[in-house]
């Protein structure tokens, strides 16, 4: 389905104004007791707020847009695959531990993706108030201030992101563990802040220059890979491919020089796609 540039435009200002009004939830829920459930592990975690957020937002786009599809983290057995349909994907709160902490790096990232393509982004922090945006050929944005990836090119000056992730199976611990131990004598610095989102909206902004990661899903990645690439930066798979939203791999970077040098060293995790 082609979405006219003036469908576009009503389907960015109202994702903007949908996070908005959930991100008022999500900093009335921050400081409040939380009720907290598990979904595939110790580490793995919902709460009630997520639930809220997301039916609001998906009960809102249904009615706006009854014929776009929905991929929703909290939405169970009811996620549809990426189609050339229009389809918005959400995560209600990415950082449902750091939300559940009171730790402030917490956000709503909501996408909608067309013909398998990343057409616009928004990702917002309600705890500090930040809110990146982005529309395929309109640039990035933070706090409506354009923004740009960092212009460093050498990996030996560059600060990397990464995560590591709700799986404990000890092979995969075993490959995380073996690529910072490999790249962390290589690069400036490792940082992590628990809300993968979050963290890929920092290349965006040239905060820092890398970000990779094995077992994301596509709900933490979709609206960040507009915002990045809007603002000069790369997405692409892991092994320095394609980037298949569905794969659950991911590297975002500054340019593609930094992914020809840190792709070689990664040590690849195989994981069941979304």
């Amino acid at each position: 389905m082609v979405l006219s540039e003036n469908d576009l435009q009503i389907c960015f200002h109202t994702a903007l104004g949908l996070v908005k009004e959930a991100g008022l939830h999500v900093s009335k829920a921050f400081h409040s007791m939380k009720s907290v459930t598990l979904k595939t592990g110790d580490i793995d975690l919902v709460t009630e707020t997520d639930h809220f957020v997301e039916a609001l937002i998906k009960d809102a786009l249904k009615a706006k847009f009854p014929s776009h599809k929905f991929i929703g983290e909290e939405s169970g057995q009811d996620k549809p695959g990426l189609t050339d349909d229009p389809t918005w994907i959400l995560d209600p709160i990415d950082g449902t531990m750091n939300f559940v902490h009171t730790y402030p790096s917490t956000c709503v990232s909501l996408a909608l993706w067309v013909d398998k393509d990343p057409e616009i982004g928004v990702i917002y922090n309600p705890i500090t108030q930040e809110l990146y945006a982005a529309q395929r050929r309109r640039g990035a944005t933070l706090n409506g201030f354009p923004i740009r990836v960092s212009t460093q090119m050498d990996l030996t000056k560059s600060l990397i992101i990464t995560e590591t992730g709700t799986s404990r199976d000890e092979a995969k611990m075993n490959v995380v563990k073996a690529n910072i131990a490999t790249l962390l004598p290589k690069v400036h610095g490792f940082r992590m802040t628990g809300a993968a989102a979050l963290d890929l909206a920092l290349i965006a902004r040239g905060a820092a220059e890398v970000y990779y990661e094995f077992g994301l899903h596509i709900w933490d990645m979709a609206a960040a890979t507009v915002i990045i690439r809007e603002a000069g930066g790369v997405v692409v798979d892991t092994s320095g491919g394609p980037f298949d939203p569905m794969s659950r791999r991911i590297i975002a970077a500054a340019n593609h020089e930094l992914v020809n040098q840190i792709a070689p060293m990664l040590r690849q995790i195989e994981l069941e796609r979304d």
